[in-house]
């Protein structure tokens, strides 16, 4: 666990059911993703799953509770001959923003990286996400590199 000022981050428990569902639809709300209480449901499961490779952690304050949540993944880094982590998702409530929570969930992440030996700590966020930008150029390096989806050919 790590406290980042009066922000606690911790692994995601059982208990957390309720509060994060509500923090990942207004992630996906965010997002202009489509309400979809499948999704919600199979994520959840994938996070209480220990042999799924989604990993969760969430941040609380003092009479806040949960305040935010961050999902990850260790992944290989071919080119390197290393393993990384990605974040996957990062989202804190609109109300906490500014206090710390999505700061201690990468700084945790990072410790996570250190201790485990990982070579990254690395995300992705939306061009137009400025005030996350804001926060990641104090945490991060901003790298050159220019993201591309594919669709999957079926049949």
């Amino acid at each position: 666990m790590t406290h980042a000022s009066s922000v606690l981050v911790r692994p995601l428990d059982l208990a957390d059911e309720t509060r994060w569902r509500d923090l990942f639809r207004q992630y996906r709300e965010f997002y202009r993703l489509p309400e979809d209480e499948d999704v919600v449901s199979r994520v959840w499961g994938w996070l209480m799953d220990p042999r799924h490779e989604c990993c969760a952690l969430v941040a609380e304050t003092a009479g806040d509770g949960i305040v935010a949540l961050g999902h990850y993944r260790r992944f290989a880094r071919p080119s390197t001959g290393t393993v990384g982590i990605w974040l996957d998702d990062l989202f804190t409530s609109p109300e906490a923003r500014g206090r710390g929570a999505a700061r201690a969930l990468i700084g945790r992440l990072a410790e996570i990286a250190g201790a485990e030996g990982r070579s990254v700590v690395r995300w992705i966020t939306a061009e137009d996400n400025h005030r996350a930008q804001a926060l990641y150029d104090t945490v991060a390096t901003r790298t050159s590199w220019v993201t591309y989806d594919a669709a999957p050919v079926h049949g």
